[in-house]
């Protein structure tokens, strides 16, 4: 009898699985997503909407479920019996499994009092009214904020640098751009090199960087920090701070994560795996969902008997960062060892050159927008091919101009392909 799997979620994390467990263990898993929101959106893109630059996309879920092998079915997961494998829904419906992976994702909540907190596609039309603003001449000093504690800090640079090149296009001479993060430099997570190229970047647009301080709150036309001082601001844009939702039966932090072993597996449950912004790992990111969710589906589908091979999570991280002008491709190993991994490119790192980057959800979405394989870029006689790596030691070949990467110019490079763009 096929092994009976129940994925909880309907995000990144979810979709992933789903498609390894179709790649690796088909015909001996019999897979079912639970999530109480129907559809997937493609979230990364969000950034992009408010400067007419890209538009985010939504998918039915029951149908990519279907494409992927797998069933649908509404409902939130809010309790787990591990020891009679039943997993209890919001709709007060009981699931039995064989095998459980938690997928659901973390919730975002207001970090900065007073600040616009932006979540993703829920808050662009929010920012779209920031501009506004700062076309109308009633803000002028606007900071973006990242809080302490577990949040992305990627899309946060984003805006500050699409709103500076926002500014110079539309002739805001007066507008100020500010960025506050606690990381000791911005993005630190990507390594010395990505990091010291994306502060080359906000010095270029002329964003002033307070690193290593922690925003509290906005009142009065100032933003508060940590350690004691405070910036004159009209605005801040915050990330919100994640937190985890409790599930009944399952061991979760004091803040809701959920501590798993390096194939996804739960700490103290049987048969019940971890993946995505839910899990304990700190960084909370689409593509180190992906990675979370392809070891737990290769340990899973091993167990049912399939030919998967039980490589534990191995963390790469790889960000598309959105400039209001050529994107930049960052890539660091987090491996706490060395920093010798780091990189920052204007050229593509990986294949599809998109915002979600998963060994099966990339190509998978990428075919939904058109770009099935790297065939379909032009051929060019005086183009450069280009070795990517995908994952690990398998390679594809792109197209663009040869471009020295610390020489670009704005206008080269190959342009990302993504849903919305």
């Amino acid at each position: 009898m096929p092994k009976r799997v129940l994925i909880a979620g309907g995000g990144v994390a979810a979709l992933e699985a789903a498609l390894a467990f179709q790649a690796h263990a088909k015909d001996r898993v019999d897979v079912e997503i639970v999530a109480p929101e129907p559809r997937f959106w493609y979230r990364p893109v969000a950034v992009a909407e408010p400067f007419g630059l890209g538009e985010v996309r939504h998918f039915d879920l029951s149908e990519l479920a279907a494409a992927a092998g797998a069933t649908y079915t509404p409902g939130a997961l809010v309790g787990v019996d591990a020891g009679r494998h039943v997993a209890y829904l919001s709709t007060d419906d009981e699931i039995r499994y064989d095998a459980l992976l938690i997928a659901c994702g973390a919730v975002p909540v207001q970090a900065v009092p007073g600040a616009l907190t932006f979540r993703g596609p829920a808050d662009t039309e929010k920012f779209a009214q920031v501009l506004a603003e700062l076309r109308a001449g009633r803000i002028e000093r606007i900071a973006f904020a990242v809080p302490w504690g577990a949040a992305w800090s990627l899309p946060i640079v984003e805006l500050a640098l699409m709103t500076a090149a926002y500014a110079v296009d539309h002739e805001l001479a007066r507008v100020e751009v500010m960025l506050v993060t606690p990381e000791a430099e911005p993005l630190q997570l990507f390594g010395p090199e990505a990091s010291a190229a994306v502060r080359r970047l906000l010095e270029e647009r002329g964003i002033v960087v307070r690193a290593g301080a922690c925003p509290l709150e906005l009142a009065d036309g100032e933003l508060r920090l940590l350690p004691e001082e405070s910036l004159a601001a009209d605005c801040v844009v915050a990330l919100p701070r994640l937190r985890g939702l409790r599930i009944d039966g399952v061991p979760q932090t004091v803040h809701g994560f959920v501590p798993t072993d390096a194939h996804g597996r739960v700490q103290g449950l049987d048969d019940v795996f971890a993946a995505g912004d839910i899990t304990s790992f700190p960084v909370k990111q689409g593509g180190i969902a992906t990675q979370q969710a392809d070891a737990a589906a290769n340990c899973i589908a091993a167990d049912a008997g399939a030919s998967a091979l039980r490589l534990p999570f191995r963390p790469i991280l790889r960000g598309l960062l959105l400039t209001g002008q050529q994107p930049r491709f960052l890539r660091h190993e987090i491996d706490y060892r060395a920093d010798t991994t780091s990189v920052a490119s204007p050229q593509p790192l990986w294949w599809p050159p998109a915002k979600i980057v998963g060994r099966h959800l990339a190509p998978f979405l990428a075919g939904l927008a058109g770009v099935a394989s790297v065939d379909a870029l032009p051929a060019d006689d005086d183009a450069l091919a280009v070795e990517i790596e995908l994952e690990e030691q398998a390679v594809v070949r792109t197209y663009g101009p040869p471009v020295d990467a610390g020489e670009a110019d704005e206008e080269d490079g190959v342009t990302p392909i993504g849903l919305g763009f």
